[in-house]
């Protein structure tokens, strides 16, 4: 299937052709020589050298000795970032939202712990290939998550894997094939919005209290029959008990070694799936938020982590100030609450960068900015061993500029993933070549 977005870049059109030479002389071990490297793990570092050799970074510093066999890259002018993390999104799921044969994010039945979404990822999507073509190197692509193209999530959507934007097969693609698990938190609010009809409807509060009470108490009935479970065959052993797949994925999860990525925007569904997780012993990151900061004391004593959206989108209610979504970053961080910024859209995942650079102007550092999409994802899904930062032993998944990282008028010169230089074409930049020849 072919679907990009119409336009081009200079960018791309650059980081095509850098990314070709680059990769014209490929071996295992490359040097970007020259550069300001950006670690995020202490002061930038001016005309350094980044070394990387078998996917890892081997070395980075002023005085890098380079290997006779390495692949030199001149970094004069430019900057080296760590790869830009996407941390909720559903790449390689979905295609075009609008078409249900290219949405693979939504199984039948409000309960499916099991699914993995990696399983399911599209390596050839043509949304990969624009999404990286702007820095963007590894995601999380996440199931089940309501939102998306005006479908309804699965109360548990399935777990959310983290993926490389490289690799032949989805198997190559995968950093962690479950990193955590979907909760589309049920709501209290009484009114709804249609993205497909473009109508609000209102529902009787009453009817809405007892459609909410009924799917979180069958959400705390599945916590406690995991739990039945996991215990029956800790006492019986495998073969003592029936094997039950679902409740075989969720045992992670309710035994607190994995987290739930829990999804609710007002205050009020924030406070009670905090509640929620507190009773029954479950570690919870907060993903959405837009009303987070309403209880961000709470979020900061229970040291629950939250993934924000768009900073560009308009703000939930009519009342709220115009740049409400753009403060929220910088107040949530100053409380002591770990924040991450993501996308939430497939599409627009290369825009995430922008969405980072708007915070800044409002309020958030530029260092917790860069942060916020690189080095704060990576800590908050358990995932910052590798990735995050430019350090020895590191995976060398960086982004190379001819400028500020934030900044939209930036050109991406290259991308490595796993150590390897990438192409930068995509399906915008063929239309360019394109109509740019025609008569």
């Amino acid at each position: 299937m072919k679907l990009r977005g119409p336009g081009w870049t200079l960018a791309v059109l650059c980081g095509a052709v850098a990314a070709a030479a680059v990769q014209s002389t490929a071996g295992g071990v490359y040097a970007i020589r020259g550069a300001r490297v950006f670690t995020l793990a202490g002061p930038p570092l001016d005309q350094a050298t980044v070394l990387i050799r078998d996917g890892k970074i081997a070395a980075v510093g002023t005085s890098v000795e380079i290997p006779p066999d390495a692949t030199v890259v001149d970094g004069r002018g430019l900057q080296i970032y760590p790869g830009i993390f996407d941390s909720i999104t559903q790449m390689g799921l979905v295609e075009i939202p609008a078409v249900r044969a290219t949405v693979d994010t939504v199984e039948l039945g409000a309960f499916n712990p099991e699914v993995v979404a990696a399983d399911a990822v599209n390596p050839t999507s043509e949304h990969i290939f624009v999404t990286r073509a702007e820095g963007i190197t590894h995601v999380l692509t996440v199931p089940g998550l309501g939102g998306f193209g005006g479908r309804q999530g699965n109360l548990l959507g399935g777990q959310a894997s983290a993926i490389e934007l490289d690799g032949w097969t989805n198997e190559q693609m995968v950093l962690e094939r479950s990193v955590a698990l979907v909760v589309n938190w049920p709501s209290l609010e009484s009114r709804s919005f249609n993205p497909e009809t473009f109508n609000v409807t209102q529902r009787p509060f009453a009817e809405v209290r007892r459609e909410y009470e009924r799917r979180v108490n069958e959400l705390a009935d599945w916590v406690e029959k995991a739990r039945h479970y996991a215990q029956a065959r800790e006492q019986l052993g495998p073969s003592g008990i029936e094997r039950d797949l679902k409740l075989e994925a969720l045992v992670p999860f309710v035994e607190g070694r994995k987290p739930l990525l829990v999804v609710a925007n007002s205050a009020r569904d924030i406070r009670n799936a905090v509640e929620f997780c507190q009773r029954h012993n479950l570690k919870m990151i907060l993903a959405g938020g837009a009303e987070a900061y309403q209880v961000k004391e709470l979020l900061a004593k229970q040291h629950i982590p939250v993934v924000l959206g768009s900073t560009l989108a308009a703000p939930a209610e009519e009342d709220d100030p115009y740049d409400r979504l753009r403060t929220q970053p910088a107040e949530l961080l100053s409380a002591g609450i770990p924040i991450a910024l993501a996308s939430f859209s497939t599409s627009d995942s290369r825009r995430l960068p922008q969405y980072a650079g708007t915070a800044v102007g409002f309020g958030l550092s530029w260092e917790d900015g860069v942060k916020a999409i690189t080095l704060y994802p990576a800590q908050i899904f358990g995932l910052s061993g590798e990735l995050g930062t430019i350090e020895p032993g590191k995976r060398a998944n960086l982004v190379v500029t001819d400028g500020d990282l934030l900044e939209i008028a930036r050109q991406v010169r290259y991308v490595f993933i796993n150590g390897r230089p990438v192409s930068l074409d995509n399906r915008q930049l063929e239309l360019y070549r394109k109509y740019r020849a025609r008569p």
